[in-house]
Parts: structure tokens; sequence; C-alpha cells
């Protein structure tokens, strides 16, 4: 894929990234222990670590900037349970564990990675991409936000110990070749 004019490169994930993968993730993770209750940490840093290890017909997508991974995340397509039990099957598909090294925020990985998802999820032909999110997570719900995501409460859940994880969706316009709001329409 071609690079962004920030010099990122969007692309999916390949078997030899996987431990960068994980770096970067546990690391843009890591400020919540500071402001999650423990037990609330605790169980989003066991569900972080399970998500990252699972596997299964899941897009997982990478931000490179300088030949160097700095942003990750997980697109799960309809009716996989990315949550496991704790939400179900999802009609739509659902961007999981975005994540940002810390020393690569403001370089707009974490929007370039939302917009790769959004492209994929119009690839499939959805009408809307959702996401779960939880208060401690403030920054990344305003970006979310200033994309267009809204709260979706029917696909809230509540983990045992933890916060309350909040359901999001991003409408998509209809994006078949000559309707309405696509590019050739």
């Amino acid at each position: 894929m071609p690079a962004t004019a920030d010099g990122l490169v969007i692309r999916d994930a390949r078997d030899a990234d996987r431990e960068a993968v994980r770096k970067v993730t546990l690391a843009a993770y890591a400020e919540y222990a500071r402001v999650m209750e423990p037990a609330a940490w605790a169980g989003l840093d066991g569900a972080v670590r399970a998500a990252l290890e699972s596997g299964g017909a899941i897009d997982r997508i990478v931000a490179e900037h300088a030949g160097r991974v700095v942003g990750s995340v997980m697109l799960f397509p309809p009716q996989v349970q990315a949550y496991g039990e704790l939400a179900g099957a999802a009609r739509a598909p659902e961007l999981r564990l975005l994540a940002v090294s810390p020393d690569a925020r403001g370089l707009g990985v974490g929007r370039a990675l939302v917009d790769e998802c959004i492209r994929r999820a119009r690839e499939m032909g959805a009408t809307e991409l959702g996401l779960h999110t939880s208060r401690s997570m403030q920054v990344a719900m305003g970006m979310y936000r200033r994309m267009g995501f809204v709260r979706a409460p029917e696909a809230d859940f509540h983990p045992a110990g933890a916060e309350r994880v909040e359901g999001y969706r991003l409408p998509l316009e209809d994006s078949r070749p000559g309707s309405v709001g696509s590019p050739e329409g």
C-alpha cells in the first residue's frame, strides 16, 4: 500500500509483525492501569492479552511509520463474537483493540487505522461499523465521536468487576457504485 501524506503505511499485518503488534498494543493500553480501578484494569489487561492471541477470521491491520509498526487494529467480520459470550455476535463489522504506540501519538495513526476499517467495512457491503470502548478511554472516545460514531447503548455490556463497555456505531453511506454518497454517484 502507498504511504499517506504523513508517511504512514497502512497494511495487513504479517506473521512477522505479531511481536511488534503485541508490544505496541500492551504499551498503548498500559496507561489505563493508572486511571482504572484495579479490578477493571485486571479485566481489561486480561481481555487485551487474550484478544492478541485469538485467531480466526479477523483482519489484523497495522500502521507503519519509518519502517516500524506504530499502530494496529483488529477488524472482525459480522456475526463473529469479537468479545466472546459477553456481547454475542455483532450484526456489523466490529473494530477492536485500536492501539497507537505512545511515541507515535499525534501522527494521525489512530484515525488512519479507523479509516481503513471504514473502507473495509464498506467493501464488505456493511451499513455500519461497530466498536466498544469504556469511560477511561476518553481520547479514543473523542476521536470516534469526531469521526461520526454514535452511542449504541443496546450493544453495551458490563463484565463482572470491570467498567461498562459501551457500544458505538458508525452509519455508513451506501457505498455501491453509482449510489448517492459513493465516489461514482
